[in-house]
């Protein structure tokens, strides 16, 4: 690994750098109007690339770890305290509708991707199936793929490169599009929320308790559901489809952080509701999430080991956001229930939530997470398919 400006273990300069490029870009956008069309979002991912390619931040640290293990939990139950239980499971079958349209374009994306390239990359056949179980599901797809294929541990790193290069250049895509006027035009968009006055709102009241009691609220509810879901995921067995499927949903955190954080939302609205500063401290959480996002881009990186893999990993995500777009022209949804849908294939349900918070869509926070989890569930199955029919 090339040397870096700072190394992975000096833990306080990255989170100081970290820290400032979210400070940053969200400043931007406050003040500027470019800013607000390109997004904190976008301008602190291309800001972490930059240091990235600049040598400044390593490209692997604890520190990306910590923000993946307790800053992403954490900001989940945050931003779904005033969740509406109903309304989610009424959004999520049409969300459910344009992933399965999404996925089916991954899948699509896979066959011509290896249609292209096959004679140029060694084991395409098992690395599109591992990419499709990756771009259906998430990274644990990906792992239990490679397993499943025994691919080689070189070309599995290879591919990761690509895969996390390619990550960065869709989340930029994906969140520039709702900002351009082609797709202003032809679709369908959500209700607008002034969740800026919102949020100015919430933040003009809050005081050290308020803080404390949102921070004690939300951790309790991450530190059950982790224990929830690491014991279910200990004594439920995997040795038939059955077992398999409620061992990973019941064993997956995401999946019962949302679904505590919702009940307790919808038992107690009143106790929620007194919950200050939820959106605003859940708001900067994620906005941090979204620099670390830009860390793994390293143009000198991807250029030395898989410059094919990209353009192989690319044409996947170019035919899911394709099939995603078309599908929500057709049923007549929103542009933004297909960029979520789009996002819960490719990213997975923390990316998925991340963006739906980051842009205002709160509605598609609860979608978000149970369509990337569903993909979760029936990733592997559709990436042995592809892998061993290609």
């Amino acid at each position: 690994m090339p040397t870096t400006l700072i190394n992975s273990e000096q833990t306080w300069l990255i989170w100081g750098f970290l820290l400032i490029v979210t400070a940053v870009a969200l400043k931007l956008e406050q003040r500027y109007n470019w800013a607000q069309k390109l997004s904190a979002a976008v301008i602190g991912l291309l800001g972490a690339a930059i240091l990235t390619n600049l040598r400044i931040l390593p490209l692997e640290s604890p520190v990306y770890d910590n923000i993946w293990t307790y800053v992403i939990p954490l900001s989940i139950p945050m931003l779904l305290f005033q969740s509406n239980l109903r309304r989610i499971f009424r959004e999520s079958g049409r969300s459910l509708i344009l992933f399965g349209i999404g996925a089916l374009g991954t899948i699509v994306g896979a066959v011509a991707a290896h249609a292209l390239l096959a004679g140029l990359i060694p084991n395409l056949r098992e690395i599109a199936g591992m990419m499709t179980g990756s771009y259906i599901g998430g990274g644990v797809n990906f792992v239990a793929l490679a397993q499943v294929f025994k691919l080689d541990k070189t070309l599995v790193s290879a591919t990761t490169v690509a895969d996390n290069f390619n990550m960065a250049l869709y989340f930029i895509i994906l969140v520039t599009i709702p900002r351009l006027g082609f797709f202003q035009k032809h679709f369908h968009h959500l209700p607008q929320v002034e969740t800026a006055k919102k949020a100015e709102k919430a933040q003009a009241g809050l005081t050290p308790v308020d803080l404390a009691y949102l921070f004690a609220v939300s951790a309790a509810i991450v530190a059950v559901s982790n224990s929830a879901a690491d014991y279910f995921a200990a004594v439920i067995p995997a040795d038939n489809f059955c077992s398999n499927l409620v061992r990973q949903l019941l064993g997956n955190s995401y999946l019962i952080i949302t679904t505590a954080t919702m009940l307790l939302a919808t038992a107690f609205p009143r106790f929620c509701e007194r919950i200050k500063g939820a959106d605003v401290v859940g708001n900067f959480l994620i906005s941090i999430f979204f620099v670390v996002i830009g860390v793994p881009a390293s143009l000198p990186l991807i250029i030395k080991t898989a410059p094919l893999l990209l353009l192989f990993c690319f044409i996947m995500v170019c035919c899911n956001m394709l099939f995603s777009f078309v599908g929500a022209k057709i049923f007549h949804f929103s542009l933004e229930e297909a960029i979520i849908a789009s996002n819960a294939n490719i990213g997975g349900p923390a990316t998925a939530s991340a963006m739906a918070i980051s842009q205002g869509w709160n509605s598609l926070i609860g979608p978000g997470i149970f369509v990337g989890l569903f993909g979760y569930i029936i990733g592997n199955y559709l990436g042995t398919i592809v892998g061993n029919l290609l």
